[in-house]
């Protein structure tokens, strides 16, 4: 396994021997856990070779507390990908990734960034869309790897590659989830052992909807999921939505014609927590 933190290096080698084979790319911000994991294994299995980049990019926090209290464990990481066969491991620093200063692009999404995250995180898809767009610009991959626990945030890459005319596979991979249902996530570390715990009413709420989804208006399960989290007092509700799986609007009615997922965003004490289901 191949270590770079610098751009020039990392390109160097990539250029001289690795043309002609096919690249995947699994792009991480680090604190890798058995998710990630799953993504690379995928990885290893459709292309000759494995990129995996670690970076915390600062463009897509909006609370600078998250973003120092971050999980930084390079050292465990780098252990963890040499374990799993990764060929190449990108490094760089936040210098290196913004040399001109740490500023986000502006993109258009067609409004799939003004939904769910996009509401209580302003600017967060801008800073998204800046890094995954220069990372892919560098690594030139053939296939690039992201799971659907954030699910809003796959859409919109896979827009962006879209409009940007990339020639890239944007792979979608499934949610991988702890023993309690938890999905698994970086933030995850941070929980206490309570809120851990605890932390299964999440799947739990994601599951009686899909049970119910087809028995219930949307209204009711609305009604329902918040009534769940107001009387458990571990938990704040930011919030519960039902979209099409395309445009993520706010679903009032079902559309048999149409795909749906349920969304949940919710603080366990200081620590913020997304999941969804599809229906």
């Amino acid at each position: 396994m191949e270590v770079f933190d610098t751009l020039t290096k990392f390109q160097k080698v990539l250029n001289k021997n690795h043309t002609n084979r096919t690249i995947g790319c699994v792009p991480t911000m680090g604190a890798l856990h058995d998710g990630h994991l799953s993504l690379i294994k995928q990885a290893k299995n459709e292309n000759d070779i494995v990129v995996v980049s670690i970076f915390v990019n600062p463009t897509q926090f909006n609370n600078n507390s998250d973003l120092l209290n971050y999980p930084k464990t390079l050292e465990a990481d780098l252990a963890l990908l040499e374990q799993i066969g990764c060929d190449i491991v990108f490094t760089p620093s936040v210098l290196e990734m913004y040399p001109h200063g740490e500023v986000s692009e502006s993109f258009n999404f067609d409004g799939l960034e003004l939904e769910m995250e996009g509401k209580f995180r302003p600017g967060h898809f801008d800073g998204v869309g800046t890094i995954v767009k220069r990372l892919l610009e560098i690594v030139k991959p053939t296939n690039a790897y992201f799971g659907e626990k954030d699910y809003q945030q796959l859409l919109i890459i896979k827009k962006m590659v879209s409009e940007l005319k990339m020639p890239i596979n944007i792979v979608p991979c499934p949610i991988f989830r702890e023993a309690n249902g938890l999905a698994m996530s970086s933030r995850n570390e941070r929980l206490t052992a309570e809120h851990r715990d605890e932390a299964n009413l999440i799947y739990k709420c994601l599951l009686n909807v899909k049970s119910d989804f087809k028995k219930k208006t949307i209204k009711e399960l609305n009604s329902e999921v918040k009534a769940i989290f107001k009387n458990h007092s571990f938990f704040d509700l930011e919030y519960f939505v039902i979209a099409d799986t395309q445009s993520l609007k706010p679903a009032k009615s079902i559309n048999p014609n149409l795909e749906y997922r349920a969304f949940i965003a919710t603080y366990a004490g200081e620590i913020r927590l997304i999941d969804n289901i599809t229906l």
